[in-house]
This record gives structure tokens, sequence and C-alpha cells, in this order.
């Protein structure tokens, strides 16, 4: 048999083999593989479902190891629930299971593919909502200790799309995590375009199973729902995180801005359009593409080379950077980088 690809594990399906795999089915699993990779001083890539990552056309040289431990444990009292979540059960399973019984938090996080051991680390995000406004605890592998360990929020540096675990790739594997969500079954509705899917004001309240049918609604839209038959979906979602600046007067004011912690968040998307680059945008010969429904995402038309890929990121960031002053930054992993 052929070996398995890293294109065959990933939802932009680039990247060649791996020397090994393997498949960890319980956190204690998930250590010991870990660490015997780490004495060994084997190169290892930790995967859940390949949803964040591009991986590169020469393989990885060494062993992936597949994250499949599940598991999900609910305390609820005084209105609140905590649920705890096994790294490798599948993100919007948890989702749909906490929007059928009425829980609110992360009924906005619907849909985004992977497993949830990768939330923390890329701190997920999306109409208005994101993990780190959830999660009581994380429980990690620190790879630089050998240790297990319990992170509080405070410890896990959430950012905009960024942690503590992504500012120090390798270092920390999730095993579980804890969030704690309401059980009044209504949701805030922070995000303008989502209030007009589901037909209420911005910052008004409406159940959390219409807000999940909403923004599952708004995802395929824009292609960011999985679908075998859809290149459009063949990416690794968002390629580029939206722009902080603290200059957004000097932006032409049709760009859609919208409040940040440290500035102003700008529309990726409006800039990469306004840069000459609309949906369906590809380079000369190239199998890599801009979504037709979503400039944001980078696909693969069918048989692209993650040499494609990259190639159509860099002209994408060199022309926003030429037109606007903006540098975007990249938002999914470069295996091998």
């Amino acid at each position: 048999m052929p070996p398995v690809t890293l294109a065959q594990r990933t939802t932009l399906r680039v990247g060649g083999p791996a020397q090994a795999w393997i498949r960890a089915e319980s956190a204690d699993a998930l250590v010991e593989a870990v660490r015997t990779a780490d004495v060994a001083g084997s190169p290892l890539l930790v995967l859940g479902d390949g949803s964040n990552v591009v991986c590169p056309d020469e393989g990885f040289p060494g062993t992936v190891l597949e994250v499949r431990s599940r598991g999900i444990a609910e305390d609820a009292r005084d209105g609140r629930v905590r649920i705890v979540v096994e790294a490798g059960e599948p993100w919007d399973d948890v989702v749909a299971l906490a929007a059928a019984r009425g829980w609110s938090g992360i009924e906005a996080l619907s849909g985004i593919p992977g497993r949830c051991g990768a939330t923390p680390i890329q701190n997920v995000g999306a109409y208005g909502q994101e993990l780190a406004q959830v999660v009581a605890w994380v429980r990690v592998l620190d790879r630089s200790a050998g240790e297990v360990r319990v992170l509080a929020p405070a410890d896990c540096g959430f950012e905009y799309r960024s942690s503590a675990f992504k500012a120090e790739p390798g270092r920390w594997v999730v095993l579980s995590l804890a969030l704690d969500l309401s059980t009044d079954r209504y949701g805030v509705v922070r995000y303008p375009e989502l209030a007009a899917t589901v037909g209420v004001a911005t910052g008004g309240r409406a159940d959390v199973e219409e807000i999940r049918a909403a923004v599952l609604l708004l995802r395929r839209a824009k292609g960011m729902v999985l679908d075998e038959s859809d290149h459009d979906t063949w990416s690794a979602g968002s390629f580029f995180t939206n722009p902080v600046v603290a200059d957004p007067a000097r932006f032409p004011e049709a760009c859609p801005r919208y409040p940040a912690h440290t500035g102003t968040k700008l529309s990726a998307a409006w800039l990469i359009e306004q840069s000459g680059m609309p949906r369906g945008f590809a380079l000369a010969g190239s199998r890599a593409a801009i979504s037709g429904k979503h400039t944001l995402a980078l696909t693969n038309r069918g048989g692209a080379s993650a040499g494609e890929v990259l190639a159509l990121a860099d002209e994408v960031q060199r022309r926003v950077s030429e037109t606007f002053g903006v540098d975007l930054a990249i938002e999914p992993v470069l295996i091998g980088t």
C-alpha cells in the first residue's frame, strides 16, 4: 500500500508522507507517545483534524501523532455548567451538544472544523465569541519539563487568535480543557452580520439553537463548512488574521472596522479585494486560488501543492502591503518552517 500522506489528513489537502503514524485514543496514550518520541529525539507532529495547518510537499521527517482521545463530562449547578472535554473530541460535536442542551457561550463557534485540543492553541473565535471567554482551565503536557500541568486562563496568554501555546510551538500538548457555560438557553448576539441573520439587534439575545443554525448558514455561504464536493472548502479556513491597527483614520471609510483590545481591527478580506485580488483569484497556472465565496480563504482547486498555496499567500501579502502598508499575518501553522 502507498504511504499515508498529510494531504489525506488535512483539510487543505497538501503535504507529503511521514515516516510513521501513531493514533492516541486516550490522554495517557497521548502523553506516553509524546514522551517516547522526546526521549528518542524523534521529530513529532501532533495532529488533530489538520484543519489549521499547511504541510510541506516533501512530507514530515518523523512521526505524526493523531489525537483521538474522546470523552465529555459535565457538572451543572447554579445556572452554570462546566464541561470537561478530551483533546480528541470533534469541536463542532461539542458545540452541537451544548446548543441542544440549551447551554450558551460557544454557539457562535459552530461549524469550526478540528478537534478540541486545537481550540485553545488558536484561541478560536468567530461572530463575536472566542474560546478565551469560557475556558476554566487547560490540562497540558509541558514537553520542556516532561510534566502534566493544569493551567488557569491567566496562564494561557490568550490574545486575538493566539495564546501562550501558539507562542511556543512544540512545547505544549493539550490533553483536555474545561469550559464554563450558562444554562440559560439564550445567547448574546454581538456580531452585526449574525444579528441580522438571526433577526435581532446587535447585542440582542436569541435561542442558542437559532444562533447555531444562523452561524452554520453564514459559514456555508462562505465555504467554511467542510464539503467533500466543494473545492471552496478545501482550505485551512481563514488564511490571514484581521490586522489590528493604531491609526484607522488613514484607511478608507469603506473599510469595515471593529473595536479591538489594542486598537482597531480591519477587515483583511476587504483589504485583499481592494488590492486587486477578488474571489477566485489565482496566479497563472496555479491550482491554488482564493475561495470563490470568501476572500480570506486560500483553497486547493484539486491537486495543488503546498508550494502553490504559499506562493499565492506571498502574493496576497505583497499586494496588501504595497497598497495599504499593512502586513497580513498568516493564521494557520506552517509545518516545517
